[in-house]
C-alpha cells in the first residue's frame, strides 16, 4: 500500500443561521493515498463540493468545521490560519473548478492569469512566461505562444477546462481536487479533458480527488470511490467492488438509473421522491424515505458505516438484502494506466 497523503477524520462542515443549522457534511471520513484517484460520488447537494472545500479551508461564510481533522502529508492543516493554507495551495494542494468560465477573470489575459501562480518565487518575469508557455503545452493547447496572450473569452470551453488545469498543476502539487471538472463540457472534450488528468496524473505522481455524478467518469479514473448521500458516506470500496457488488440501497438504485446502450429501449429507473433537507435530516436512516428496502428500523436509528469486507464500507441496516450486482455492470477499461 502507498503512502498515505490525505487523511480526513469525522469531518463534519455545518452552516449555521438563526433560524436552522444545515449539516452539509455530517462525520466524513476517508484516506487518501500516494499516486491514488479517489472519488466522491451522488446526487447534487450530498455534501461533495463541501467536504473539498473543507479541505481546502474555502468555505464561505456561515459555513464552519464544528468536528473532525484534515490532515494533509501527516500535518493538521484543519483550522490554520489562511495566511498559512495560500502557501499550501498550488504547492501541497490544488483545485479544478466545475465552471472554467466563472473561474477565470474575463478582464485579464490567460499569461497574467497563469503568473500569478509564481507569485512569491524567485522568479524572474521572463522565467514566469516561460513556464506558463510550457504548462499550456503540457496540457495540450495549440501554438501556446500565441494562445496566452488571448481573454478567456477567446478559448472554447475545453480550452478554457485545459487552461485551469494548467493552473492547478503549476506549482505540480502533490494533491489535486477535481470538483466536477468535465461537468459543463460535450462528451468528446469529456474524454480528452479524463485522458489529460490521467495522463498528469502519471508523470507527476500526484493523488486526485475527483467529485462527480457521473459514474461512468468515476469507472474511467478511479482506483476507490466513496458513495455520498445527506452529507455522509454510505458506500466505500474500490471502483471494481462497487460497479460488480454495489451493497447500499442508494449505490444499487444509482446503478439502475444508468441507461444501457446494448438492450431495447426501456424507461430508466429513477429514484422516487427528492433527497432530504439537510437541515431537517430523518431521525434514522436519511435515505430510509426513498428507499424500497425501508424497515422499521431504518426510521428509528442512524445505521454506522460498517465493514463488511476488507476495504468494503456499508452504511445500511439491511445490507444481506441488497442485490447482488456482480457480473451485471460491466466495468470500463482505464484507456492510461
Amino acid at each position: 500500500m502507498s503512502e498515505v497523503l490525505l487523511e480526513v477524520r469525522n469531518l463534519k462542515t455545518y452552516f449555521a443561521t438563526r433560524a436552522e443549522t444545515v449539516k452539509a457534511v455530517d462525520g466524513v471520513s476517508f484516506t487518501v493515498y500516494q499516486g491514488e484517484t479517489f472519488g466522491l460520488v451522488g446526487e447534487s447537494g450530498c455534501g461533495k463540493s463541501q467536504t473539498c472545500r473543507s479541505i481546502l479551508g474555502l468555505l464561505k461564510k456561515p459555513g464552519k468545521i464544528v468536528d473532525g481533522q484534515v490532515i494533509l502529508d501527516g500535518e493538521d492543516i484543519t483550522h490554520m490560519k489562511e495566511k498559512e493554507l495560500r502557501k499550501l495551495r498550488g504547492k501541497k494542494m490544488s483545485v479544478i473548478f466545475q465552471e472554467p468560465m466563472t473561474s477565470l477573470s474575463p478582464v485579464l489575459k490567460i499569461k497574467k492569469q497563469i503568473m500569478e501562480i509564481f507569485d512569491g518565487t524567485d522568479m524572474t518575469r521572463k522565467e514566469k512566461e516561460e513556464r506558463a508557455i510550457e504548462l499550456l503545452r503540457m496540457v495540450g493547447i495549440p501554438s501556446p505562444e500565441e494562445r496566452i496572450e488571448e481573454y478567456t473569452h477567446q478559448f472554447s470551453g475545453g480550452m478554457r477546462q485545459r487552461a485551469m488545469i494548467a493552473m492547478a498543476l503549476g506549482a505540480k502539487p502533490k494533491l489535486l481536487i477535481a470538483d466536477e471538472p468535465t461537468t459543463a463540457l460535450d462528451v468528446t472534450i469529456q474524454d480528452q479533458i479524463i485522458k489529460l488528468i490521467n495522463k498528469l496524473k502519471q508523470e507527476l505522481n500526484m493523488s486526485i480527488i475527483l467529485v462527480t455524478h457521473d459514474l461512468g467518469v468515476i469507472a474511467q479514473m478511479c482506483d476507490r470511490v466513496a458513495v455520498m448521500y445527506a452529507g455522509v458516506i454510505v458506500e466505500m470500496c474500490d471502483v471494481v467492488t462497487l460497479f460488480a457488488t454495489p451493497r447500499h440501497p442508494y449505490t444499487y438504485a444509482l446503478m439502475c438509473s444508468l441507461p444501457d446502450a446494448s438492450s431495447a429501449q426501456t424507461r430508466l429507473k429513477a429514484i422516487q421522491g427528492n433527497p432530504p433537507n439537510l437541515a431537517h435530516l430523518p431521525e434514522g436512516c436519511p435515505f430510509a424515505p426513498r428507499c424500497t428496502l425501508c424497515s422499521e428500523q431504518c426510521c428509528k436509528t442512524r445505521p454506522e458505516l460498517v465493514e463488511i469486507a476488507p476495504g468494503h464500507m456499508v452504511r445500511c441496516h439491511n445490507i444481506d438484502q441488497t442485490v447482488d450486482f456482480r457480473g451485471m455492470i460491466e466495468l470500463p477499461e482505464k484507456e492510461v494506466q
